[in-house]
């Protein structure tokens, strides 16, 4: 029999706010963190604005003479997860080694230490090798992010990085769930951080013309999903961090639980490296199997936090994907992008909807889609336009999209 499974706790580094609660009070009212780009000097490029985490210090979190051997990822994951861990109300300086061994950790990041690997790479090539990292193979290597919060709080159980793109986080979050669900695990600090707002990630984005190059005058306008003037993305980076544990262990201790975790679903169109398949089948499959796991019918989610990049293709796909998935309910059913306030912080994006998800459903207010003043004609649904709305959610789809042909969802619902 498979173990119920439920999110405890949430920590979070946004670009429109560091902690969960000035994360949340930004994107119920709509403000945006995407500014002109100050980690270097863009001007050169067609692209200036980023969603930056701005005010968040480093060496609170890694001391400074670790600092230059990290990635920046590092003290983002760090600071979600304490803050995920103190919500949660657990301490794990106050456990014994037998309980430590058994709570895992896993993150999803797309680029993972993608900045640091860039640094050394450029430290090399001008001649200052000596300046170079001593730890420029262990630090540049994806699977030492999870290991940087395993030995930061002394946890023994796994400690696993999933990469897929931008579905990294949601995949983090499902493993997660699959893990407990099934008895491996009872506890398991999940979620997605990334910081991929570097010039070479930038120039790449650019060669492949799906940035935003239109709103360097006005940032917080950059982000527009489902808007029929809309031309890119916006390129974002922060930390989303959650305690998930077995449903019973949660309850004999108290904690506070913001929802349960009903289903997981994953696809892949075998389609491209970077384009979405027209038809929209597989994202709507992967939407489907977890409203499936959970035992739902689509008429039962009030809400879908959607992937939503502000990309012509993914905004046109994923709604034809909704109808799909949904079926007459899709026209009738709420949902937002997040992206429309934080940017696009690739692999972290999931465990970032999640996070907006659950506080959605703690608040009865759905936040809105930003920007959305002129809808394209082919995104026909109701995205929550511009301002948050009264909403009560007992079920939620959080969806994602990723290169590759990648396709995940989760399903969160309300525990009774």
């Amino acid at each position: 029999m498979k173990r119920r499974v439920v999110i405890t706790g949430i920590g979070v580094v946004s670009p429109n706010g560091i902690g969960r609660e000035a994360f949340w009070e930004a994107t119920r009212k709509g403000r945006s963190g995407v500014r002109r780009i100050t980690r270097f000097d863009a001007s050169p490029y067609p692209v200036q604005i980023a969603g930056e985490v701005k005010g968040f210090c480093e060496e609170d979190w890694v001391l400074p003479k670790d600092r230059p051997h990290v990635s920046r990822c590092v003290p983002l994951a760090v600071a979600a997860t304490a803050e995920a861990l103190d919500d949660a109300g657990l301490q794990p300086s106050v456990l014994s080694r037998d309980e430590l061994r058994q709570i895992g950790v896993i993150v999803g990041s797309g680029g993972g230490a993608q900045e640091f690997t860039e640094e050394q790479y450029r430290l090399y090539y001008q001649g200052l090798h000596k300046q170079c990292s001593v730890y420029v193979i262990p630090s540049s290597t994806a699977g030492t992010l999870a290991s940087e919060i395993s030995m930061r709080f002394g946890f023994r159980g796994m400690s696993h990085v999933v990469t897929t793109g931008c579905t990294s986080s949601t995949d983090a979050l499902g493993y997660a769930f699959r893990h407990i669900s099934t008895g491996v695990m009872n506890t398991m600090i999940a979620g997605g951080v990334d910081a991929p707002i570097t010039l070479l990630v930038l120039r790449g984005f650019i060669l492949m013309r799906i940035l935003t190059s239109k709103w360097n005058h006005a940032p917080e306008s950059g982000s527009r999903p489902f808007s029929a003037d809309r031309d890119g993305f916006v390129v974002g980076e922060g930390s989303w961090f959650f305690v998930v544990e077995e449903y019973e262990q949660a309850k004999a201790r108290g904690a506070h639980i913001y929802a349960e975790i009903g289903g997981y679903g994953s696809t892949c169109e075998a389609f491209h490296r970077v384009r979405l398949e027209e038809c929209g089948e597989e994202p709507a499959r992967a939407m489907q199997l977890a409203l499936e796991e959970g035992g739902l019918p689509p008429e039962a989610i009030q809400y879908v936090n959607y992937h939503g990049t502000s990309t012509e293709l993914n905004d046109r796909i994923e709604t034809r994907a909704m109808k799909l998935a949904f079926n007459g309910h899709a026209s009738k059913l709420a949902g937002s992008s997040l992206k429309s306030m934080i940017g696009h912080p690739q692999g972290a994006c999931g465990a970032a909807g999640v996070a907006a998800t659950l506080l959605a459903m703690r608040d009865g207010v759905a936040p809105p889609t930003t920007n959305l003043h002129n809808p394209d004609p082919e995104c026909d649904l109701d995205y929550i336009p511009n301002e948050a709305r009264a909403l009560e959610i007992e079920n939620a789809i959080a969806n994602c999209i990723a290169f590759g042909s990648k396709n995940s969802a989760l399903l969160l619902r309300r525990v009774k």
